[in-house]
């Protein structure tokens, strides 16, 4: 699972630099950036990738509701919202869209790595799972 595709948005330049070198350093890939959640739409239609960090506060159009739309169209995208303090609303409301999870700024390589993990465990236990049941029926 290390050679991850991460799709990083978020409108400040300087937390998408911030957030890609500690992506990379812990051995991902960030395929792609967007400023926006208009751009984070298409970036995510364009180049599916295995995870996405969606800023919530941002112009044009806001994570929360580009959340929405990819996970509209492709329900088991993994996205993981990456927010400031005291938006705890908006964080509930980012889950409720489909979002797997958040993560506070200021935030850590370790942060970013856990929640990248836990946000892929879901989708990996619910395949396995499934995988599983196929097989059992097979056997029937």
């Amino acid at each position: 699972m290390d050679s991850m595709n991460i799709l990083v948005v978020d409108d400040s330049p300087i937390i998408t630099r911030k957030l890609t070198m500690m992506i990379e350093l812990l051995g991902y890939k960030v395929i792609k950036t967007a400023a926006n959640g208009r751009d984070a739409v298409a970036a995510y239609s364009a180049c599916r990738p295995d995870v996405v960090t969606m800023d919530i506060t941002m112009p044009e159009m806001d994570g929360i509701e580009a959340t929405r739309l990819i996970i509209g169209e492709f329900p088991d995208a993994k996205i993981i919202m990456v927010t400031s303090h005291g938006q705890e609303k908006m964080v509930i409301n980012a889950l409720k869209a489909g979002a797997k999870g958040y993560v506070l700024k200021p935030f850590d390589g370790r942060k970013i790595y856990e929640a990248i993990q836990k946000a892929c465990q879901r989708v990996m236990l619910k395949d396995k799972l499934q995988s599983e049941v196929v097989q059992y029926e097979g056997h029937t």
